[in-house]
């Protein structure tokens, strides 16, 4: 069966940014670059996705394009006969799906607090009315399965429409809209009276601070964000790379990749650090920074309603955008492993997604007794650390050994298929870097991670 291709080199670029670009910039990052102090965090940040992020997608990009293969397939084409790779498909394939397990129910609250702004359900409310909102979400099963199921169908809907007529197409206008609406609330929050203060916060190192905190954690958290935020280990961009051409070196697409990867996280932060200063809310308050303090931002500025609206629209593209490319790679995977067609695939994994996504549904009321990882936790959060501490480390960390040793692909034909085409290529000088050094930043991730 001939392999389908992506229509265009923007394509690529925007379905492998939108891959990247999902709720771990919007709403992770900002809340992270809060807790650990702000401009000084960013700076690690961006060193960590140079010297980390980068070299890991480029390998999972050329693995991708030389096989032109599934992650759960890539290893049959370039291992070595007799080798257990392969081994590492059927996690990476198991790892996309455990993220959409709690991805959908999440992207779900993005749909729903699209809609309840654009109600006006927060208007009027002062701050515990809006908390109290959140909570009552969690609390109905039958309405996060509701906005849960929405985004299964859809994701499921646009990928049966065809790699180029729906993931590529939907996925270019969503990000462009993603960036448009960025841009202009960015706009908004640095004229608000009292943001410069939140400004400063955030573009300003303060190494102080981040002593304070402890220079160790700073590392280790910015080095995890940078990891985390382009869902390297599974195969996510393997797929993308199996579906273009060869016209460009990956290094060079890897960085172009990484950069709007970074636009977007710190886009997010111009957002929020400035309205949170002008209102007096603490920068660092956590996952709920999103879900109660930002409704209650936008209960008080002009137009905040539209505000408001606009911004849940953004998070929803955001979310979507990573929800069907990861779908896009379980079809994918499910096709070439059991023969399916297209249609075919998206109707069986749709009824699957759903029945999987349920328990972190009913983690947050039916089950919510059931705290996996100690008091306060749920069954997101122990899908969150499979998939986040487990399964992407590990898996990055086979894909680079695999890409350096000689018992796998090998440095030469990774070099070989990785330059191929104009633009920036892998140089021999970064051979003992990637070969010895990478495998322990990984290793470094993978332990505290554990811990």
């Amino acid at each position: 069966m001939e392999r389908e291709r992506l229509g265009s080199r923007l394509g690529f670029l925007l379905l492998s940014a939108g891959c990247a670009i999902g709720i771990g910039n919007v709403w992770k990052f900002p809340y992270m670059c809060g807790q650990y102090g702000g401009g000084a965090f960013v700076l690690v940040y961006i060193f960590f996705l140079i010297v980390l992020g980068v070299p890991v997608m480029t390998m999972e990009f050329a693995m991708g394009r030389a096989s032109r293969k599934s992650p759960v397939k890539l290893y049959d084409e370039l291992a070595p006969k007799g080798s257990k790779w392969h081994i590492h498909g059927y996690f990476a394939m198991a790892g996309n799906y455990i993220l959409m397990m709690f991805y959908t129910t999440v992207c779900g609250w993005m749909v729903q607090y699209f809609v309840e702004t654009a109600r006006g359900s927060f208007v009027g409310k002062d701050a515990a009315g809006v908390a109290d909102v959140f909570s009552n979400m969690l609390a109905s099963p039958v309405t996060l399965t509701i906005y849960m199921v929405i985004v299964v169908i859809i994701g499921f809907a646009v990928n049966s429409m065809g790699l180029q007529n729906g993931v590529e197409k939907l996925t270019k206008v969503m990000m462009v809209a993603l960036m448009a609406i960025m841009v202009v609330l960015a706009f908004n929050s640095l004229f608000m009276d009292g943001g410069k203060a939140g400004l400063e916060f955030y573009l300003k190192p303060d190494f102080g601070k981040m002593q304070e905190i402890g220079v160790g954690k700073v590392i280790v958290g910015a080095m995890n964000q940078a990891f985390f935020t382009l869902s390297l280990g599974i195969g996510s961009m393997a797929i993308f790379g199996s579906y273009i051409g060869k016209e460009r070196a990956l290094m060079g697409e890897s960085v172009r990749v990484a950069v709007l990867d970074t636009f977007v996280a710190i886009s997010s932060g111009l957002i929020i650090f400035p309205a949170c200063f002008a209102y007096g809310v603490q920068p660092d308050s956590g996952p709920p920074l999103i879900f109660i303090t930002l409704p209650n931002i936008f209960n008080n500025i002009p137009m905040g309603r539209v505000w408001g609206t606009l911004f849940f629209v953004f998070m929803t593209f955001a979310a979507f955008s990573t929800v069907i490319a990861v779908f896009e790679n379980i079809i994918s995977c499910s096709s070439e492993l059991f023969g399916w067609d297209r249609k075919k695939s998206c109707l069986i994994n749709g009824i699957a997604m759903f029945f999987l996504s349920l328990p972190c549904v009913l983690g947050f009321n039916i089950w919510s007794s059931f705290q996996p990882l100690g008091p306060g936790t749920g069954v997101l959060d122990l899908e969150d650390f499979v998939v986040s501490n487990l399964l992407l480390p590990t898996g990055a960390m086979v894909y680079v050994l695999f890409c350096v040793t000689k018992y796998g692909w090998g440095w030469d034909k990774f070099v070989k298929e990785a330059n191929e085409g104009k633009g920036l290529k892998v140089a021999q000088w970064m051979r003992p870097y990637m070969t010895f050094v990478l495998p322990v930043i990984i290793l470094i991730i993978l332990i505290m991670g554990l811990i």
